[in-house]
């Protein structure tokens, strides 16, 4: 199983999209990392940015998140209705797929030490990770916000970080970093404008006050919308369910004269939020999530549906995609195999090359998706009006984006051959046939990703850039080819053939 691991991380900017373009683009730049959801409030001016990946590139995309935070979000000329301490407010660890909480919360503190050190940003410990008890409650860590801990911070010493300086950044303010099971961050919007009626409400359903066990919540006012707003954190949404809270809500507002408008989920929620709720509402009997035909049918629609799409009438995804999904599934066959080759794989000696071939599988992912996305972009931009003075502009650039990502693959896709060498020597005979295929699919995709860079060479209208981009790949496999001779080799040695 591939170790997974989701990070949430919450930013002080809500209405510059620019900012979160910045934050987001940095993510995706980290090998193996994959966004999955970004959110704007522009009344609370926050953004919440989902992604997932291994444990070291979730570590590495917090990390370079926090450090464009840092640069382009000033908490000086900040405004808005929810509670703050830093540009990067808050980066929570949680463990999806073979990672513990106690590796997340080990991955908590190394990254809070990296920021600490490397940005001069006050990095505080919470919830699973918290180094005191008084410090698990995030609220209680984010108690007098930016203003406030900007005069503690270095005075009291009950409020000194864990890491970093003993005094606030003066404009990125402080940063909390912890470990946590998964939560859902739901809103409920009610028919008034009286901010105390929603703090009121909060206060009857957060656990600190005497509310639900796993619920955490405020009241704010939305001003643009003249309502206001329920804010919750379910902490827990299997034990204390989100119907639950809403129908405490609805009875809670009528003693007001209030009623609910609508709610919201603020990022990404696991199905069985939804499920529960239906489970309850439509009242029916013996229900079991499995029944949703999609959960069933989810992993074999993953690949079938590749597949018929593949097979479609239409040019993407093509030869390209085709090439970078040959390579993840080597690279994926390359970790199975020094997983069975090694019982104490997440600290044995095959831990660094199971590492880096999860790393793989992520970035040949990830190239299928952007070469059909640079194929799709090449035609889009052809087929332009010839009166539009940016065409020729953005042919040159879609020609250009279409010839780097099979060269992008063939990198990778080499890569996983030399995982695959490495591997083939160290394997037991019992699975020495599938460190085999891997190499040779990975050659497969190199030679055919190879394909892809030179039929778009006439794109490119330098001929000096023709040449580097042929010479490249060529190159890529010409060195993918002289590994193979290894790999052969010990093919025929160890299985006579």
């Amino acid at each position: 199983m591939p170790c997974i691991v989701e990070c949430v991380p919450n930013f002080s900017e809500g209405r510059r999209a620019d900012v979160i373009d910045a934050i987001c683009l940095r993510v995706v730049s980290v090998p193996g990392v994959r966004l999955l959801d970004r959110e704007m409030d522009a009344a609370h001016n926050r953004a919440v940015v989902t992604f997932i990946g291994s444990p070291d590139g979730c570590a590495r995309a917090a990390f370079l998140a926090a450090s464009v935070a840092r640069d382009l979000i000033d908490l000086t000329r900040h405004t808005g209705e929810h509670p703050r301490m830093g540009a990067t407010d808050v980066i929570p660890f949680v463990p999806v797929a073979g990672v513990s909480m106690e590796d997340c919360v080990a991955l908590a503190r190394r990254t809070a030490q990296e920021i600490g050190e490397r940005l001069d940003i006050p990095v505080f410990l919470y919830q699973k990770a918290a180094s005191r008890p008084d410090r698990e409650n995030l609220a209680d860590v984010r108690k007098g916000q930016f203003e406030g801990l900007r005069d503690l911070i270095g005075k009291d010493p009950t409020r000194n970080p864990d890491f970093g300086p003993p005094r606030i950044h003066p404009t990125a303010g402080c940063t909390a970093v912890g470990a946590r099971d998964f939560l859902v961050a739901y809103n409920i919007y009610l028919d008034t404008a009286d901010k105390n009626v929603a703090q009121n409400i909060a206060k009857a359903i957060r656990f600190s006050s005497g509310g639900y066990r796993y619920v955490m919540a405020a009241g704010f006012e939305i001003p643009d919308r003249k309502c206001v707003q329920v804010s919750m954190n379910l902490t827990h949404p299997r034990q204390t369910p989100a119907h639950r809270v809403f129908e405490t809500v609805r009875r809670e507002a009528a003693r007001y004269g209030a009623t609910i408008t609508s709610s919201e989920v603020v990022g990404l929620a696991p199905l069985s939020f939804v499920s529960d709720a239906a489970e309850n509402y439509l009242q029916i009997e013996r229900w079991k999530p499995e029944q949703i035909l999609e959960s069933r049918l989810l992993e074999a629609e993953t690949t079938a549906g590749f597949l018929e799409s593949i097979a479609a009438r239409t040019p993407t995804p093509g030869g390209g995609s085709v090439a970078a999904y040959a390579g993840a599934m080597a690279a994926g066959l390359v970790a199975m195999v020094a997983r069975l080759n090694d019982k104490k794989a997440e600290q044995g000696p095959l831990h660094d090359l199971i590492e880096k071939a999860e790393v793989l599988v992520g970035r040949l992912n990830q190239l299928v998706t952007d070469d059909a996305q640079a194929f799709d972009a090449f035609m889009a931009a052809f087929k332009l009006p010839e009166e539009n003075p940016d065409k020729k502009a953005q042919i040159r650039a879609a020609s250009l984006r279409a010839t780097q990502v099979p060269l992008e693959t063939m990198q990778a896709a080499l890569a996983v051959i030399e995982l695959s060498v490495e591997c083939s020597a160290k394997s037991k005979a019992n699975c020495l046939s599938d460190a085999g295929v891997a190499a040779y699919l990975a050659h497969a995709g190199a030679a055919s990703a190879r394909l892809n860079v030179l039929i778009n060479l006439p794109g490119l209208e330098d001929a000096s850039r023709k040449g580097e981009f042929r010479t490249q790949a060529d190159a890529l496999l010409d060195k993918a080819t002289a590994m193979m001779k290894q790999v052969d080799a010990v093919m025929s040695a160890k299985l006579g053939g």
